[in-house]
């Protein structure tokens, strides 16, 4: 799912490329990708684009007459800027926006077609789509303190949670844990004054980063390859890979659709975390260290 860094991308493509044109056309061939009625789509045509901003792992344009466009990309859902007039993909294609220097086309790889538009009328209608975490890059030392401790829940729980942090998702919560050398299994309010601290300094600069790493491969092209895995990530979708700090296999545990990837030499003083699947199923004979695993 495209995160803070991703979306920021997207969102410095679609400025460079709608702010202050005009949509001329609106063609939305996918039912389930439509969440509103009220006002219907075809109010945007004609309308002029005024601001695009992310809104947590969300994306929203301002358009003339107080109109606003909401799209959450979700998991697979991507952005493919093309010539004028291009027809919307068969299989995969949701919608396509037209202006005059050409079309902007909303995809969705995979059965389950989970992206989703709103059209709202007014801030307040788009505030009301906001999960209110707090944003990241913007939070003082004590504000990233207080957030974590409004429950006492995991580190990866926490970091992934948009009523916490905005933007913040599965691939880059790896990235920021190792970074800080924590554990995702710990708890935030376990955590002491050091840890938090370095904690709040790993997001900031990982993400920070991550937004320049993405800037400089796009350039002023339209951004072609936004995935979760990305080969230059340390941790995210490198299981059985040697952590690039210690040498050590990264490990993972699965949950549902979702992994975490961690290196237990890092971050879990050698302490390899229960896979939910594989822990239960193996039970005594589930390795406990990663020394155990090594065969040490």
């Amino acid at each position: 799912m495209p995160e803070l860094p991703e979306i920021t991308v997207y969102v410095d493509a679609l400025r460079r490329r709608m702010l202050d044109r005009s949509i001329e056309r609106v063609r939305i061939v996918s039912p389930s990708l439509l969440r509103t009625f009220d006002p219907p789509a075809s109010a945007l045509e004609g309308r002029t684009v005024r601001d695009v901003r992310r809104m947590g792992k969300r994306i929203v344009w301002h358009c003339d007459d107080d109109l606003f466009v909401v799209i959450h990309l979700m998991l697979t859902g991507r952005f493919q800027w093309k010539q004028r007039g291009a027809a919307v993909p068969r299989k995969l294609g949701h919608a396509a926006f037209d202006l005059a220097d050409g079309t902007l086309l909303l995809t969705e790889a995979g059965p389950k077609k989970r992206a989703s538009l709103h059209v709202v009328r007014g801030e307040p209608a788009v505030h009301a789509m906001d999960r209110g975490g707090i944003e990241p890059l913007e939070a003082s030392l004590a504000q990233f303190r207080d957030a974590l401790h409004q429950e006492n829940r995991t580190l990866k729980r926490a970091l992934t949670d948009p009523r916490v942090f905005s933007g913040i998702g599965n691939a880059h919560s790896d990235e920021i844990l190792l970074l800080a050398r924590l554990s995702p299994a710990r708890l935030t309010r376990q955590l002491d004054d050091s840890e938090i601290a370095r904690l709040h300094d790993a997001v900031q600069s990982s993400l920070r980063e991550w937004i320049e790493i993405l800037r400089a491969e796009t350039g002023d092209a339209f951004p072609g390859k936004i995935t979760a895995f990305h080969a230059r990530m340390a941790v995210h979708g490198r299981y059985g890979q040697p952590c690039p700090h210690c040498g050590s296999p990264i490990q993972r545990i699965v949950y549902a659709q979702n992994e975490t990837n961690y290196c237990a030499r890092c971050q879990t003083g050698g302490r390899l975390l229960a896979d939910r699947a594989f822990s239960r199923l193996l039970r005594e004979d589930w390795p406990r260290t990663i020394e155990e695993l090594e065969g040490g």
